[in-house]
């Protein structure tokens, strides 16, 4: 599976750093460690600069863009899938190019902006889409990139219990309307439905689809 593969809570009710740290502490590893395909496709031609990294986790993405010549600020709300990501990112030589920040995005508010901002596969029951994903929006500096991709609600994973909440996502139609991701102040780069193969964590294979957003502010705020 790529690093956010079917990032899911278990329970609104909680914390979300509880059940986020509960998850990671159920495996010594929960995803791949490879950086998503999505983020290789869209980032690996822009020159780097300054990129915010949201939902990290085991910090596969925010290593990739660092070894890219990025520096990474890496925000996740658990204190377990942020201890791995340093040891990961200290076992591939990338120790001083990511800043690691423990923050929830229902209260965290950005105090800077960025040349790229990622978020891939934030899905939450424990805030809504539309708000961590305005928080990516707000903090893209003029002619910076935004980039979301999420599950396509036609192409879910077959072993996640995604199924029970379609409320949680979007095509990337709806990600640019709700969002407000238009002219005068972003281009639209892109606005996409792939289709992709993945392999479950029992080993099963299936057909994935992914919404894409890639967007460039063109003016601020």
């Amino acid at each position: 599976m790529t690093e956010h593969e079917h990032r899911e809570d278990n329970d609104s009710n909680a914390s979300a750093a509880h059940v986020w740290d509960e998850k990671y502490r159920s495996r010594a590893r929960i995803w791949s460690g490879e950086p998503n395909p999505q983020l290789i496709a869209e980032a690996a031609p822009l020159p780097p600069g300054t990129a915010l990294d949201l939902g990290c986790g085991e910090g596969a993405d925010a290593i990739w863009l660092a070894s890219r010549g990025w520096k990474v600020t890496a925000l996740d709300v658990s204190a377990v899938a942020l201890e791995r990501a340093k040891a990961h990112a200290q076992e591939r030589g990338q120790v001083g190019n990511i800043t690691w920040v423990q923050q929830d995005l229902a209260t965290w508010v950005p105090g800077e902006l960025f040349d790229l901002v990622t978020a891939q596969f934030l899905h939450s029951t424990v805030m809504p889409w539309q708000q961590a994903l305005q928080l990516a929006a707000a903090a893209v500096r003029t002619g910076g990139a935004l980039l979301i991709v999420g599950h396509h609600p036609d192409g879910l994973p077959p072993w996640s219990e995604h199924h029970n909440h379609a409320e949680r996502f979007y095509t990337a139609e709806q990600l640019a309307d709700e969002l407000g991701i238009e002219a005068p102040e972003w281009r639209l780069d892109v606005v996409a439905t792939r289709h992709r193969s993945a392999t479950g964590p029992d080993g099963e294979a299936a057909a994935l689809t992914d919404a894409v957003l890639r967007a460039t502010r063109l003016a601020a705020h």
